[in-house]
């Protein structure tokens, strides 16, 4: 299942870093390809849309 989310608190390629692996905690097997310039993180994942939601708040960067 592929998600896709905006996260406006993501700034740089070390947030996109810190946001691969808030989702990687949740599912080591994910595919996570976030870009700072437009803010949007695609997940490729096995996890549920709110279990990644949740980590992402955990880690500091809630999706809009």
């Amino acid at each position: 299942m592929t998600i896709k989310l905006t996260v406006p608190g993501m700034a740089c390629s070390a947030c996109a870093n810190n946001i691969t692996n808030a989702v990687k905690a949740i599912d080591a097997n994910a595919n996570v390809e976030a870009d700072p310039k437009t803010k949007l993180v695609n997940v490729d994942t096995q996890a549920s849309e709110t279990a990644i939601k949740q980590a992402l708040v955990a880690a500091g960067y809630p999706p809009a």
